[in-house]
């Protein structure tokens, strides 16, 4: 049994909207693999519940007429990762989301559930800040659209006006985000399976019609700082490089500067940065393949 004060259903945006409105100390539920976890764990025992599960509007992922890649929060992962549209544009995502968990967690678990809970760890933040995705809110009096990285404010903390009754309804890929790129996600975790990340790297590179030149590269961490980041010094120094083998080398060195890894007691502040050197090579690498580069 799980402890709690209310369930209310919402039935389309709007309900939802009004009910936060109304019930501004309740607690959004979609999938409920955090929430109803963390409740039986005590955490958020007694607490009001609004779930958004029928609100079918806000599930799948649409191709738009400027070629935004928009994905409906409450798209499961296992959704993301077979969708078409994403295998054939987004393939780093789809590949980040299916190692959320296990099979069950992917097939219950949202997208918009693993961005809101604000944590450093989840594995779709990463890509999606190497992606410069944008976070559709919708509330009482209109839609706000802010970067991902305006949208994380600290570790567990989102911006989402409880005011305005705001709701997360979609995550938006720009056309000039992921055309012509090929990326790589890397998870590094204690096990193989079923495991948060210790640290987790997406790359993605855009080269040159010659393919002898980075045109231009982003790379995005997990677990490197109290929210996801990117690695802004790396990306600059890498853009109109060759592609050698040595840059490369020097592109990860420059992650340094950026990354902000703590000690822990999944993993030591030096092994963090270690594995934030190392993964930004092995993903660049694999970036620059994809993308019919070579070393």
């Amino acid at each position: 049994m799980y402890d709690m004060a209310a369930l209310y259903e919402a039935t389309s945006v709007r309900d939802a909207v009004e009910l936060r409105l109304a019930h501004p100390e309740a607690q959004i539920v979609a999938g409920g693999t955090d929430v109803f976890v963390q409740m039986r764990e005590g955490k958020r025992a007694g607490k009001a519940l609004i779930s958004i599960q029928k609100i079918d509007e806000m599930r799948g992922i649409d191709l738009e007429d400027d070629g935004t890649i928009r994905i409906g929060s409450l798209t499961s992962f296992s959704h993301i990762t077979k969708n078409p549209i994403i295998q054939e544009k987004l393939l780093c995502l789809g590949e980040a989301v299916d190692q959320v968990g296990g099979p069950q967690i992917r097939n219950a678990g949202t997208i918009g559930g693993n961005t809101c809970n604000g944590v450093t760890s989840a594995d779709s933040a990463s890509t999606l800040f190497a992606y410069d995705a944008i976070i559709e809110l919708t509330g009482k009096n209109s839609i706000r659209r802010l970067p991902i990285e305006q949208f994380y404010i600290k570790a567990g903390t989102v911006d989402i006006n409880v005011e305005d009754g705001e709701i997360q309804t979609a995550i938006l890929i720009p056309k000039e985000s992921w055309e012509n790129t090929n990326g790589f996600y890397i998870k590094y975790a204690m096990r193989s399976a079923m495991d948060i990340a210790t640290l987790g790297t997406s790359v993605n590179a855009r080269l040159s019609e010659d393919k002898k030149t980075f045109e231009r590269v982003r790379i995005a961490y997990g677990v490197a700082g109290p929210v996801p980041l990117r690695a802004k010094t790396a990306e600059a120094f890498i853009a109109g490089k060759e592609i050698t083998e040595a840059n490369i080398e020097a592109f990860a060195k420059e992650v340094l500067n950026d990354v902000h890894a703590r000690d822990s007691w999944r993993a030591a502040k030096d092994f963090r940065e270690h594995i934030a050197v190392e993964s930004a090579k092995r993903a660049l690498r694999e970036a620059v393949r994809r993308c019919g580069g070579e070393i």
